[in-house]
């Protein structure tokens, strides 16, 4: 009889825990925000949100408000769709909204990385000293040389000004990924004196070579980050994961000439910390995807609304060709090709607003804290809400800022000069009369903001630049549409299209 009323309890035990981990028990408490469970157990609305998180969320805040809380596979998010509400989310303190959280559990589930308490602070001293100040203008050199390399290394060879047809995402993708790469992860040493052309053939080669696997990758990424993943496709995940951590081994890495002070030292660092060697080689994986996950598809999206928009085209081109004179370096027959300096990248206003136009229509990423103790938010309306510990708080800018009718008008038309005024000064937005502190979020905010967001942003600007400075560019068909987005990677970063277009370039000269 003792034996049934054990197992007994313990059936009721175990049946109770799972209910209340599905969710079934959890209920809106006093000042807690709007409670939204969904249906289905645990998964809640996991299945609506991954299929188009844009529309998902803007259906509950019109059903609940700017602050409502919701079930997605198994944790409790509290969206705060109220932009004069940011700063407070970004503003509190790690001890009771902690980044860290989601973002090691995302790096081991995609990376194999598991973060050491180290790491944070060893990513934070490295980039402010190479992704910023002097540093990144000895980056900004590294990766214009990388871009003579891949982009600019037959200009010179007399050719004829020829057309060449080529899918304008993949090619922007490919060149900004391997030129940021190179700059980055260092360059195949000459084997010998006189060598330094079959090093820089081998640099073409390889890079493309693993901006291929790349791709493999990223295919699969979002439906890795949630766990998506068929067998067939998670065992591809995980074969190109040992590629990558074997390409970018510690031995293979310092092989290389040239490599960026930005890997050296955190690869020093974290091996003065204890990090295993395997766990290095999983660090550097995680770090070629953070800095050109985004840079080739945002490049991507800049050159096709300016392709077609032609008075923004003529706009920015003409602005380069402007300080590319001044600099001394004209663009003509037989001149050599262009040095893009970091002082003539601060010298372009106009770029700037159409780079910043292009990652408020495309960047899309999510920002979400764990709420590590029951946490007072008040609105600006002053509205006080409770967010409870153990849920998630998030913020999706690309609705609530971004593409804001009230902040932006036509936010979903492309003006390449959004962001500046007349005088080249940047612009001021508002809402409702009232000054906006965060008018585009693509680099996040607050002590999540991207630390190598200066060098991103330089990396693009000087694609870009080059493009527009040596190469005549124009789309097959004038008629092409901007292709939609793919949905599956909201919260990712920058989008990609659901499909390529063809363009075609020659020299200009």
């Amino acid at each position: 009889m003792v034996l049934w009323v054990a197992l007994l309890c313990t059936l009721l035990s175990s049946l109770l825990g799972g209910l209340y981990v599905l969710g079934v028990f959890r209920r809106q408490r006093p000042n807690e925000p709007p409670l939204d469970k969904g249906t289905i157990p645990w998964l809640g609305y996991l299945l609506e949100f991954r299929k188009d998180c844009s529309e998902f969320l803007k259906r509950m805040q019109s059903k609940h408000g700017d602050v409502f809380t919701v079930l997605i596979g198994g944790y409790y998010f509290t969206f705060v769709m109220d932009p004069f509400s940011f700063g407070t989310i970004v503003k509190e303190s790690r001890s009771k909204l902690d980044f860290r959280t989601n973002a090691a559990q995302l790096v081991v589930k995609v990376f194999g990385y598991k973060p050491t308490e180290a790491t944070p602070n060893i990513v934070h001293t490295s980039s402010t000293k190479h992704l910023m100040g002097d540093g990144l203008t000895v980056l900004i050199q590294a990766t214009m040389e990388s871009f003579r390399k891949l982009l600019l290394f037959n200009l010179s060879s007399g050719e004829k000004r020829v057309w060449q047809e080529e899918n304008l995402f993949h090619y922007c993708y490919n060149i900004v990924f391997r030129a940021g790469y190179l700059a980055l992860y260092g360059t195949e040493p000459p084997r010998g004196a006189g060598n330094e052309e079959k090093a820089e053939e081998q640099d073409r080669l390889h890079s493309n070579q693993l901006f291929q696997e790349f791709r493999k990758y990223d295919h699969l990424f979002p439906r890795l980050a949630f766990a998506l993943l068929p067998p067939k496709d998670k065992r591809e995940a995980e074969r190109l994961k040992r590629h990558f951590w074997n390409v970018l081994s510690v031995k293979k890495v310092w092989q290389k000439d040239n490599i960026s002070g930005w890997i050296s030292d955190q690869e020093k660092l974290l091996a003065e910390n204890g990090v295993p060697k395997y766990m290095r080689e999983r660090f550097m994986f995680m770090l070629l995807w953070a800095s050109q996950g985004n840079t080739g598809p945002t490049a991507f999206w800049l050159l096709l609304y300016l392709l077609k928009h032609p008075e923004a085209l003529k706009a920015v081109r003409d602005e380069v060709d402007k300080v590319s004179r001044e600099s001394g370096q004209e663009v003509k027959a037989g001149s050599p090709p262009v040095t893009v300096t970091r002082d003539m990248l601060n010298q372009t206003p106009l770029l700037d607003s159409a780079l910043e136009e292009t990652l408020r229509l495309m960047a899309a990423p999510m920002l979400v804290r764990a709420v590590l103790e029951d946490t007072s938010l008040r609105t600006s309306s002053g509205t006080e809400f409770t967010l409870r510990r153990g849920d998630r708080v998030a913020l999706f800018p690309h609705i609530s800022v971004q593409m804001n009718p009230e902040i932006h008008e036509e936010p979903h038309k492309f003006k390449y000069d959004r962001f500046v005024n007349p005088d080249g000064t940047r612009k001021d937005f508002y809402r409702n009369g009232k000054k906006l502190k965060f008018v585009s979020m693509p680099w996040g905010a607050g002590v999540s903001t991207c630390p190598g967001r200066f060098f991103a942003t330089a990396e693009m600007k000087l694609f870009v630049f080059l493009m527009l400075s040596h190469f005549d560019l124009e789309l097959v068909n004038e008629e092409e549409e901007i292709p939609a987005i793919d949905i599956s990677r909201w919260g990712f970063g920058t989008m990609q299209p659901v499909r390529d277009v063809q363009f075609r370039y020659r020299p200009r000269f």
